[in-house]
């Protein structure tokens, strides 16, 4: 292995993802600023040019509405070539935005640039820290129920057609959508990608919502879907960690902060499945969705521990290469390259092993390093992997996987936030 080489290449994909002030995931398939792939982003700009990295986040937050919520994409500049666009979406506002959240790893993310440099990332920080609250916020208010943070759709999950939402999906009709045409499909295999199926739900989940014109409480009371996502609530509590850290460095109010966390701790306990795992539950049905993959295993992340799921991280190890499958693939429903339904993604194989390391499981959070590492410098800077064999899949030179590589994967990285 040619580290430096590598870490090269690295530096080259985020540069060439920059868009002027935002980083794109990959060219075409992803056209504009994703949320979480940005913080990312920020991350791994932070290891080689601290001041883009702060750029980064200022520019999401550029996105955020005036409740407090940052969506999962920003249309900073008209993009041909994706759907759904804002056209679709139909936000008033500038810049356009989609009109759903993603998962919320700013805070834990921004804490790791700041630490980077806190000599001069500390007026960035106080600019930022009043919009972080306010996000969190907002996900207190309208999207934790009985302390497990609720998505309204499978995209704000970051793991868009995961076995998680497969039950909840079903009692949502697509068949009134209209016609529409993909562009996803033209850049990658559609092997790989949601099906047809899939995707008139989640479009029939967007034309509610902005039927109702994105009201919370409309959307909570009557929308279609509403899943306590197990991945979600891991990465809030990890993310309100961080925040009271942020706060408490910054010599600020903590004690709302504090609430919410003891508000999620209790909220997982929720989320445990008896058949033996940490599981995203239906909240219009109260039924487990019965799919352990990756987001359960983000409970170290969180800061919690489990000894029956270390029991089972370490059985599906063994039935994998390279890291965590994205669904366990004893399931009936696993299927190794298909987005989310069965391949490794090295962004989650990071968060997992952090949480691993702090949380006293030096071993296994070493392996889950060395196959991530192993696995990037094998096949390439790509989208996603099949568990099986190491297949590359989904979008190439992608921005997130070259930023897991250079601030945590390889050699010359940290391993750490």
């Amino acid at each position: 292995m040619d580290a430096d080489k590598i870490d090269r290449q690295a530096r080259r994909i985020l540069r060439g993802n920059d868009r002027g002030g935002y980083t794109v995931p990959t060219a075409g398939l992803y056209p504009y600023q994703w949320n979480w792939d940005s913080c990312f982003a920020a991350w791994g700009f932070s290891t080689f040019d601290v001041k883009r990295a702060w750029f980064e986040i200022h520019t999401l937050f550029t996105g955020q509405w005036d409740n407090g919520m940052v969506p999962h994409i920003i249309f900073h500049k008209r993009a041909d070539g994706y759907f759904p666009g804002p056209d679709v979406w139909q936000v008033d506002r500038v810049p356009h935005t989609s009109g759903i959240t993603q998962p919320p790893v700013a805070a834990t993310l921004i804490r790791s640039v700041y630490d980077a440099d806190k000599h001069y990332g500390r007026v960035h920080m106080e600019l930022i820290y009043g919009r972080l609250v306010a996000w969190h916020r907002w996900f207190m208010k309208n999207r934790v129920e009985e302390g497990m943070a609720a998505i309204t759709h499978p995209w704000e999950s970051g793991r868009d057609n995961a076995a998680d939402w497969d039950a909840a999906l079903e009692n949502v009709d697509g068949s009134n959508v209209g016609d529409y045409t993909r562009c996803d499909t033209l850049h990658v295999d559609a092997a790989m990608r949601p099906s047809k199926a899939d995707y008139d739900r989640y479009l029939a989940i967007v034309q509610f919502s902005r039927g109702v014109e994105w009201d919370d409480a409309e959307i909570a009371a009557n929308g279609p879907f509403r899943v306590a996502d197990v991945g979600m609530t891991f990465i809030l509590l990890r993310a309100c960690r961080d925040l009271l850290h942020i706060a408490a460095e910054l010599d600020h109010y903590t004690g709302e902060i504090e609430g919410w966390i003891k508000t999620l701790e209790a909220g997982v306990e929720r989320h445990w499945n008896p058949e033996g795992f940490y599981d995203s539950l239906d909240l219009r049905t109260g039924v487990f969705s019965g799919a352990p993959g990756s987001a359960s295993f983000l409970a170290w992340y969180a800061g919690m521990q489990s000894e029956d799921l270390l029991t089972l991280l370490t059985d599906i190890l063994d039935r994998t290469q390279f890291g965590i499958a994205s669904l366990d693939p004893r399931r009936q429903r696993f299927d190794a390259l298909r987005y989310w339904r069965g391949p490794i993604w090295p962004v989650v194989n990071a968060m997992i092993g952090l949480g691993l390391a702090e949380q006293g499981h030096t071993l296994l959070a070493a392996k889950l390093r060395r196959d991530t590492q192993r696995l990037i410098a094998e096949h390439g800077f790509y989208e996603y992997f099949s568990p099986l064999d190491g297949a590359p899949a989904g979008g190439s030179s992608f921005t997130w996987t070259a930023a897991i590589w250079l601030a945590w994967a390889g050699p010359h990285a940290r391993g750490r936030l």
